[in-house]
Formats: structure tokens, sequence, C-alpha cells
């Protein structure tokens, strides 16, 4: 799951700041769920989910379809 939240904002061509400031926290707290420092709360995981238009269990590596069921 750290590796594809990592691939995710890579692939949008943002850094950690741009993306955590999107989210609403810091870059230093957004850091330590690339690295699995930290889990990533449910309103987290939503959120990236809801920006980056995957589904919660793309992020969370149940799935390789990122498509959401809308």
């Amino acid at each position: 799951m750290y590796k594809r939240i990592r691939d995710l904002r890579e692939d949008k061509d943002m850094n950690q700041t741009q993306l955590a400031k999107i989210i609403g926290m810091s870059q230093t707290g957004y850091s330590k769920y690339e690295t699995g420092e930290n889990d990533i709360p449910t309103n987290i995981l939503i959120k990236l989910a809801n920006f980056y238009d995957v589904s919660v269990d793309y992020i969370l590596n149940r799935t390789d379809n990122p498509k959401t069921n809308k």
C-alpha cells in the first residue's frame, strides 16, 4: 500500500508537500504514510482515493483495478 500511494503521487508529478497541502496535513505526517511508519487513517485513505479517483481497495492492494464503483 505504501508504494502504491507513492506511485500515485509521482504519476501526478507532485511532491509530498503539494499533496499534503491538498489533503490538509503536514508533509512530515504524509511522509510517514509513504514509508509505512504510520498507518493511514480511514479519513485520509478516503481523501487519497477521491483525489486520485481510484478505489480504496486499489490503494490497499486488494485489487489491481484502480476503477471506483461509482
